[in-house]
């Protein structure tokens, strides 16, 4: 596992810090702050914001890691040039990482599970789950990796449409030094329940970030991209801007490590 060491006055903790930063399986908690600003829906274009509260927690060593995304979603009115339906907390998606002892190519795997938290509005109202597997491989300073993992719904409104859908998170990144890196982390979702000409989201597009020493010492990892769905439904947005702000705890402090 990458572990950095938490050292306000050494530059390589820095550098440690930013790749371990984009390794999802590190011995590290890390609690982001995601928004995503999905834009032009609809006919009148309007916008979906969504803030993903999504905290990193390694558990047993890091040798499970667990991965919770709570979205905060803002849905306007599609049919009117102005004004909001619902805004509020949609599903939540809890996932576990077993992460065995590896050389090279990193991994793990372990279940998905969603939770009806959303409602009628911001929510399937199922609850769903399904397999999850993370692939990483960092050679020099390069990250290179997918996140993937397909869920189904399984039990609560049985009125509700059934679940089944696939996402994958594929990311690259090239750490440029002194904290900077560029990067490109396109999310690709698949819903098997919609006919194929509406199934498909595909972005293509990048950005990059630097991770900074809050104070000196708390290290905070910032960075942005921008997408483009080349491939979307009928329905679909077509831009995504994503602002990410995250919180690097190395596990190297609740060791007494300085």
């Amino acid at each position: 596992m990458i572990l950095g060491v938490f050292s306000a006055n050494a530059q390589q903790s820095k550098e440690e810090l930013s790749k371990a930063a984009a390794n999802p399986l590190a011995d590290l908690m890390s609690f982001p702050f995601q928004n995503n600003l999905n834009m032009n829906y609809g006919p009148h274009n309007r916008n979906v914001n969504i803030l993903n509260i999504q905290p990193v927690i390694p558990l047993f060593g890091g040798k499970f890691i667990t991965r919770t995304v709570m979205p905060i979603v803002s849905i306007p009115d599609f049919s009117q040039e102005s004004g909001m339906e619902s805004s509020g907390l949609a599903d939540i998606v809890f996932s576990g990482f077993y992460v065995p002892e590896s050389k090279g190519l990193m991994w793990g795997f372990g279940p998905v599970v969603e939770l009806p938290t959303g409602g009628s509005i911001r929510g399937s109202q199922k609850w769903s789950a399904g397999p999850s597997l993370v692939l990483m491989a960092q050679p020099g300073d390069w990250t290179f990796g997918a996140l993937i993992n397909n869920a189904w719904s399984f039990a609560c409104n049985s009125d509700r449409d059934d679940v089944n859908h696939m996402l994958v998170n594929i990311f690259i990144v090239r750490q440029l030094g002194k904290g900077w890196y560029v990067n490109s982390a396109p999310i690709i979702t698949a819903d098997w329940t919609a006919d194929s000409e509406n199934r498909w989201i595909v972005p293509l597009g990048a950005g990059g970030g630097k991770l900074v020493m809050l104070g000196g010492k708390l290290p905070l990892n910032l960075q942005t991209q921008l997408y483009y769905n080349v491939v979307r439904p009928d329905f679909g947005p077509e831009w995504q801007w994503r602002v990410q702000a995250q919180i690097l705890l190395p596990t190297s402090i609740f060791k007494g490590k300085k």
